[in-house]
């Protein structure tokens, strides 16, 4: 295991949790901030909150995310950019939109299908680039 761990892309690890997060401030605030607030039933004009949980509770994940993804792609032995490509498709729809729709699917989403088409697909547009990163930089 000790081997495994020193022989992970550190400095791909650390520009995928950056590009994934990067993209998530982008994406929810900058190109899809209204299409957000719609899908949560929220005010146009809502300001964002304040309360460091929605900065740094999404930040904790996408390492956990970035993490394991390159942990499997080791193990898996991904190493071209296609096997990386065919690998953060089947990760992304299999396990970050298929759980995220699952998320959504509960009496306090107001529109959840359209939350998981918004939320999803940032997953996977993210998980592209995190696997791209970790075989360019691996």
């Amino acid at each position: 295991m000790t081997t495994m761990i020193s022989s992970l892309p550190w400095l791909g690890i650390a520009v995928a949790f950056v590009l994934y997060t990067a993209l998530g401030a982008i994406w929810f605030t900058v190109l899809f901030r209204k299409r957000y607030l719609y899908t949560l039933d929220r005010p146009l004009n809502e300001p964002p909150s304040k309360d460091p949980i929605f900065f740094v509770g999404p930040m904790i994940c996408t390492a956990v995310i970035v993490l394991t993804t390159a942990v499997l792609m080791e193990r898996l032995n991904i190493h071209t950019y296609g096997d990386a490509l065919w690998f953060a498709l089947l990760a992304g729809f299999g396990y970050l939109v298929a759980n995220t729709l699952n998320i959504a699917i509960n009496p306090n989403m107001p529109r959840p299908v359209a939350y998981a088409v918004l939320s999803g697909a940032y997953h996977l547009v993210a998980m592209v680039i995190a696997c791209s990163v970790l075989v360019g930089l691996g």
